[in-house]
């Protein structure tokens, strides 16, 4: 990326932007949406969201001027305003994969079903698309990954979620030959089973946070998706099932971060985990075999070995995916993807006792929380992910709070686009 701004300027000076669609007008696509109004060479040129009026407040917000708006559903319009240079809004998902002045979409819904289909239109219609909906990604990531390729476009998760921002530290410490032992995110605040939108709901209005999307957080659902995706992303694994998720500042980390008969509290290295006490930051823990090298890094003050921890005290959400679009765009680069296939899952944990007959919600709502675990062990178990769990999720007999949740205990929407490409990633990959 150290071209993008001489690059985003030459685009801007030929007339050739980068044209976005972004769908989804929530915190994370406002964000986007105002932070791109500021960049050279690249538009939010299409907003789409079920209400349209949340999608005119977010261009409203960046200082676009409501003269420059066309909002329409119909494709037809909507190709002729994007051609006049004018800000498009529209309700019609589809849009964004079928209009032809956009290069790049840009998912920032967060829900599982709508990213899988988002995504698979996209790649049909020869889109990049960069995924802020990691809870789709970490359910099958791994094909529309694959599909994306066979298709010439480039499947990614953003920059500045905890995945990419974990990625930028990896790629780093791979390429200069380190050996890496652990990657993980921090976390702001204990976690707390039991939350949903009602317990969350006074917190999520000061943070202007929808409270299911708070109560995710909370938790832990988020912290095990995010992880899932950079398991998928590296290889690595979690080290124990939802992770050891211990406490420590970044100078101690290295001493908790190591093997059990080290003094550590790991069983294994090449893991992913998350800790209490460094966020928002994301974090590496590496080593060397090379005696000078070791040397080296004492003098320059990273510890006194034999582990080292690279540090990135700040993830910008969405914020930073206007460097993710320039990657996919101009350079067809990926910031994170599930290259390493389906190695982690985030399974489903009753979060109350549930009842035969009884519908679901799914993450963040009030009867399931997820936890990360190694793909081979969960697909022995036949443990369900949380990403396929939604409201017409059945319940088929009495389950415990507490209790893992197995594909024989619940009635799945099998007819959904999410499930069937979940069916043939399990087959296929």
């Amino acid at each position: 990326m150290l071209n993008m701004n001489k690059e985003l300027a030459r685009l801007e000076k030929e007339g050739t932007p980068i044209k976005v669609a972004i769908v989804g007008a929530g915190k994370m696509g406002k964000g986007l949406v105002n932070q791109m109004s500021r960049i050279r060479g690249m538009l939010p040129a299409l907003v789409i969201n079920r209400n349209a009026e949340k999608a005119i407040n977010a261009l409203l917000s960046a200082g676009i001027k409501k003269d420059d708006m066309v909002i329409s559903n119909s494709l037809k319009k909507i190709n002729f305003a994007l051609e006049k240079g004018k800000y498009v809004i529209s309700e019609d998902i589809d849009i964004a994969a079928k209009a032809n002045e956009i290069q790049v979409v840009v998912d920032a819904t967060g829900v599982p079903k709508v990213g899988a289909k988002l995504s698979m239109d996209a790649i049909h219609n020869g889109k990049h698309i960069v995924m802020l909906n990691v809870e789709a990604d970490s359910v099958v990531g791994p094909i529309l990954h694959r599909y994306a390729k066979e298709a010439g476009v480039i499947y990614t998760g953003t920059a500045g979620d905890e995945p990419g921002a974990v990625m930028e530290l990896y790629d780093f410490a791979v390429g200069l030959g380190f050996e890496v032992l652990a990657i993980g995110k921090g976390k702001n605040n204990p976690i707390n089973l039991e939350a949903n939108p009602i317990t969350v709901y006074d917190e999520a209005l000061k943070k202007k946070l929808k409270p299911n999307m708070l109560a995710a957080f909370i938790d832990g659902t988020n912290t095990m998706i995010e992880m899932t995706c950079m398991a998928n992303a590296t290889g690595f694994v979690p080290d124990i099932r939802g992770g050891h998720g211990i406490v420590s500042n970044i100078d101690d980390l290295t001493s908790f971060m190591r093997l059990k008969e080290k003094g550590g509290v790991l069983n294994k290295y090449e893991v992913v985990d998350y800790v209490r006490g460094i966020a928002p930051g994301v974090f590496l823990i590496f080593t060397t075999n090379l005696e000078e090298v070791h040397s080296q890094l004492e003098y320059l003050k990273m510890g006194s070995g034999p582990n080292y921890v690279l540090y990135r005290p700040y993830h910008l959400t969405s914020l930073e995916t206007p460097n993710t679009i320039f990657e996919a765009c101009i350079n067809r680069r990926a910031t994170i993807a599930p290259t390493e296939g389906v190695i982690a899952d985030t399974v489903t944990v009753a979060k109350k006792n549930l009842k035969a007959g009884e519908k679901l919600d799914g993450i963040g709502g009030y009867t399931v929380y997820g936890s990360i675990e190694e793909y081979k062990v969960a697909k022995n178990q036949n443990l369900v992910p949380i990403g396929l769990i939604d409201e017409d999720t059945k319940v088929l007999r009495d389950i415990k709070k507490g209790e893992f949740i197995t594909y024989d205990m619940v009635e799945l929407d099998c007819n959904s686009l999410i499930y069937k490409l979940r069916k043939l990633q399990e087959d296929n990959m």
